[in-house]
């Protein structure tokens, strides 16, 4: 078998998705994906380049880990890192670039994805951006994390998903969730892993632990979903700004979440 002449390299990021209409490039409108492959093609004197991510994220959600590689035939010039963060906007860093067998793709070979959640419940100035505010409501918090534990349990996910005809299937395989309360109950985080996830399905999933916190959903309505996938009456996804991918799992690639955040983690 004739070895391939270009090299594979995966890139480590974070990046604030405020000013972008989600990762992937789209005609006419502003992508993370877009403007790191002006960048580095820009940097590497080619016409275009093209990288592959992850996953995708939607518009308005952020990114504290992603990954994306792309092959080059040449090496990459000296200071390769400095030299993209030096052109790259500010909501955009780029931590590492590995050189990995061309076995390794940044989505397919990814085996588990992880995001978070944020909620303040009082007003902060200066996360109005990354964090969803929930003023002058009381929750009930451990019928949220009641609620939580619960998707473990279950896999087809049809209930809480925007648009369920669009994906092939709607299993999804979810191996953990937390929701932790912060110290004088001024935040939350809910945090939650799995295989794949569908369009929409985590911030409609908050947006219902919500509800059953506020009273406006029980938590047999909530189980009731993930048993018969019948979708509830009124599906309204929490807000996009509040909602992070932190990390992602490769079977031979395991690097620590280096984006940084305002809210502690010690809860």
């Amino acid at each position: 078998m004739t070895k391939l002449p270009y090299k594979r390299y995966f890139f480590h990021i974070a990046y604030s998705g405020q000013y972008y209409r989600g990762w992937q490039r789209q005609k006419n409108i502003r992508s993370v994906q877009q403007i790191i492959e002006e960048v580095t093609a820009e940097i590497l004197k080619k016409n275009t380049l093209t990288i592959i991510g992850c996953g995708r994220t939607n518009a308005g959600v952020h990114a504290s880990q992603f990954f994306f590689h792309t092959d080059l035939i040449e090496p990459l010039p000296e200071r390769f890192i400095e030299l993209m963060n030096l052109r790259l906007p500010q909501d955009i860093a780029v931590y590492d670039i590995l050189q990995v067998t061309q076995q390794l793709h940044a989505r397919f070979s990814a085996v588990a994805r992880s995001y978070e959640y944020y909620i303040s419940l009082r007003k902060q100035p200066f996360l109005k951006n990354y964090s969803a505010i929930s003023l002058g409501r009381s929750f009930c918090f451990e019928s949220m994390k009641k609620a939580a534990d619960l998707l473990p349990k279950y896999q087809d996910y049809r209930a809480f998903c925007k648009q369920p005809d669009l994906h092939n299937t709607t299993i999804c395989k979810v191996s953990a969730t937390s929701l932790h309360v912060q110290p004088q109950q001024q935040s939350l985080r809910f945090s939650i892993t799995a295989n794949r996830f569908l369009r929409g399905q985590i911030r409609i999933i908050v947006q219902k632990l919500m509800d059953i916190g506020s009273g406006r959903f029980s938590m047999e309505e909530f189980e009731n979903c993930l048993i018969s996938g019948v979708r509830p009456s009124l599906i309204k996804p929490a807000p996009a700004e509040g909602l992070f991918l932190s990390k992602i799992n490769y079977p031979d690639l395991n690097l620590p979440n280096r984006g940084s955040f305002g809210f502690s983690k010690d809860s």
